[in-house]
């Protein structure tokens, strides 16, 4: 069995220590511990009262997630061992040391009190992983602190520390100093007063109070639409919460329990969501690059430019107390790039997500010049000027001047050749790519890109500091687009195709959405601005005639000064003070005639069709991108596209959702649109034929 659970007796107090490195995990062991423990502490009459705590930095950090879906296969079950506490006539205090997470926290509420220290934080985060609280969580919480706090803790999944869980009534006493001797403590004071126990699952009062009041679930499911769209988990979760105020006998709320669980246990969501939890631990294990390398510390960064991402990036810095010198071109871009983030800062101050004091402490920690000399004592330099070879290098050989040595220099490109940057200066090995996605403050995804001599040592600090910035890094090959722009390629041109061939712009958008992402391709061209592109082509002097087919419809809408969001018309028109876009027919009027100009004849497009014409083009890319080794694993292609692009959590990423389609039913697809419509994005990636020829999924190449 793994794991298992300590037993001494400390006079009349039996003491149960929990010991299952690293995070005490509830498995077979740990379970058979509990019962076991509990029922000694019973069967002896010279113990009054028993405490349980958590052995190393957590009480219980929730079920072994290698287990879900399986029956235990070992000793007994998490609700036998419960059950066994539950019934116990001797009070039983948890010691909460640390960490008390999922069924740790369960296990606490099977308690009679509960005891914490002050930096032990305790959650319920099932509802991340596609789940809910399977061992009396739903029934219990509204019991101890009312239905609507229960929903509202339930629901966001996040932790909340000792303090702000005594304040909410979930622990009944925070202890500064030793937690065990806290316990002890509070178990003989409860003792001394009588020695009673008190089972959550016989107190009524809260949840009588809310019987009747149907506001709160109204409430909770509008929430969970807004922050939660397309999870199945959440309306689970609000019906056992439902059952623990509106039915009387607790049993028949856990089987409404066990009954809710199970449907999420065979929701593939579950099985998206847990596959996002393993990939965002396995992207930051670089086979060639051992955990022994050295790190570099990284006490002080510079950012060259000061516009949206430079701004962005700086506040990366600035919210982990790292110090920053921003350099901008002239006093004046500083004085406004520096503005920007201020103006930022008091946005959050204005919404309560910040302090005034806070704000202060950040700005501090940024320093603007305009000379390059002033960023020789920095740490890193990250350059973020706008998408230009030659004068990224440029900046890069002024700093092979000034920076001082081992200092990393990394560019923010967002698809150009690292390694030419790197050949401008006489240091390649601290050379590296660090994509940040925008708002860069806000966006958890960096692409990290290592040049052909970037050094494991320089990789190894960039993916760690990453993680300082409460970043997720994933490792990247030095080609064209990188991971990400190289697959969002494929996507954007199969929309501009598919509206030529009989979709509208409205209609693609909604499939989109449907799906599950944040914004369709023509609402995002909008807000990015299709001036972009149409500026760029009239600056390479692009003759009309050369202009891709795909961009003609967008080139158009710029020459009639639709710009996007900025001019309040684009693809959609925008309201004043307004981002929700309106359709308007004069597109669709646009893109009919273009059609015609180019000989294209229009047909009814189905919404499957621009589902599969939009998402497997990036299916299929992504196995070239495997292919070619610029992505270490499917996985890592999974975290790039959820967290920089927008591809919905619940599908686990486009590869992970390949599979789960079947490769077979996605090439056999691929083929098919390849003879209607033609062209390189229906070529089968080698990749995909040989996985499909062996009757293997992308999964089969994480290792």
């Amino acid at each position: 069995m793994k794991g298992t659970v300590h037993y001494e007796t400390r006079g009349n107090i039996a003491l149960m220590t929990v010991d299952n490195p690293p995070v005490n995990p509830l498995s077979s062991g740990v379970r058979q511990g509990l019962f076991d423990g509990v029922q000694t502490a019973l069967g002896d009459d010279a113990i009054e009262a028993i405490v349980i705590t958590g052995a190393g930095r957590a009480f219980i950090a929730g079920a072994d997630i290698s287990e879900f879906g399986a029956s235990a296969s070992e000793g007994v079950g998490l609700h036998e061992a419960l059950t066994m506490m539950e019934h116990s006539t001797k009070p039983i205090v948890a010691a909460i040391n640390g960490t008390a997470f999922g069924g740790g926290l369960e296990v606490a509420l099977c308690c009679d009190y509960r005891v914490a220290s002050p930096g032990a934080p305790v959650g319920l985060p099932e509802v991340k992983l596609g789940l809910l609280p399977g061992a009396g969580g739903t029934q219990r919480l509204p019991r101890l602190i009312g239905a609507e706090k229960a929903l509202g803790f339930i629901l966001s999944g996040d932790p909340i520390p000792a303090p702000q869980a005594k304040a909410l009534g979930i622990v009944d006493d925070v202890v500064d100093g030793d937690i065990v001797e806290g316990g002890i403590a509070f178990a003989k004071k409860v003792l001394a007063e009588g020695g009673r126990t008190r089972k959550i699952r016989d107190e009524s009062a809260k949840v009588e109070a809310d019987r009747g009041n149907a506001q709160i679930f109204a409430d909770a499911r509008a929430q969970a639409a807004r922050r939660m769209r397309g999870r199945f988990a959440p309306e689970m979760i609000i019906q056992c919460v439902e059952a623990a105020v509106n039915e009387p006998d607790f049993d028949k709320g856990m089987a409404v329990e066990r009954e809710c669980f199970a449907k999420c246990l065979a929701h593939p969501q579950r099985a998206a969501l847990i596959h996002l939890f393993f990939a965002e631990r396995e992207v930051a294990k670089i086979p060639d690059i051992s955990r022994d390398t050295p790190v570099g510390k990284i006490g002080s960064a510079a950012v060259i430019g000061c516009g949206t991402m430079g701004g962005g990036i700086s506040m990366s810095f600035a919210n982990v107390g790292i110090p920053v010198t921003v350099l901008e071109m002239n006093p004046e871009a500083l004085d406004k790039g520096l503005g920007v983030i201020k103006r930022n800062y008091d946005i959050q101050v204005s919404r309560g997500r910040m302090t005034a004091e806070e704000v202060d402490k950040r700005m501090s920690l940024l320093t603007g010049t305009t000379s390059y000399e002033d960023l020789g004592s920095a740490d890193i330099i990250v350059e973020a000027v706008y998408e230009n070879l030659d004068l990224k290098c440029e900046i890069f050989g002024k700093l092979d001047k000034v920076a001082k040595a081992g200092a990393i220099l990394a560019s923010n490109t967002s698809g150009l050749d690292v390694d030419k940057m790197a050949d401008a200066t006489s240091r390649p090995e601290v050379v590296i790519g660090m994509h940040f996605f925008s708002p860069a403050n806000v966006m958890r995804l960096v692409e990290v890109v290592r040049g052909a001599k970037s050094s494991h040592q320089t990789i190894a600090t960039v993916m760690k500091l990453g993680r300082t910035l409460n970043k997720i890094s994933v490792l990247s090959g030095n080609a064209p687009g990188f991971i990400g722009n190289r697959m969002l390629g494929q996507y954007t041109r199969q929309a501009g195709e598919i509206i030529l061939q009989g979709a509208t712009p409205y209609q693609v958008d909604s499939v989109i959405n449907g799906f599950g992402m944040p914004m369709g391709p023509f609402q995002m061209n909008d807000l990015v601005g299709l001036d972009l592109g149409w500026r760029a082509r009239k600056l390479a002097g692009v003759k009309p005639e050369d202009v891709p087919i795909t961009a003609r419809v967008a080139d158009k809408l710029c020459e009639l000064g639709r710009f996007g969001q900025k001019t309040s018309r684009g693809y959609y028109i925008y309201p004043e003070g307004s981002r929700a876009g309106q359709p308007d027919p004069e597109v669709v009027a646009l893109v009919e005639q273009t059609s015609a100009e180019l000989g294209i004849e229009r047909h009814k497009i189905s919404d499957e069709e621009v589902l599969k014409r939009c998402l497997y083009p990036l299916i299929n890319e992504g196995a070239r991108i495997l292919e070619d080794g610029i992505a270490i694993r499917p996985c890592d292609i999974d975290i790039v596209y959820i967290n920089g692009y927008g591809f919905p959590e619940v599908t686990g990423g486009p590869m992970f959702w390949a599979d789960q389609q079947g490769l077979d039913t996605v090439l056999a697809d691929i083929k098919r649109f390849g003879e209607i419509y033609g062209g390189d994005a229906w070529k089968p990636a080698p990749l995909l034929e040989k996985l499909v020829a062996e009757g293997k999924g992308f999964g089969s190449l994480q290792g």
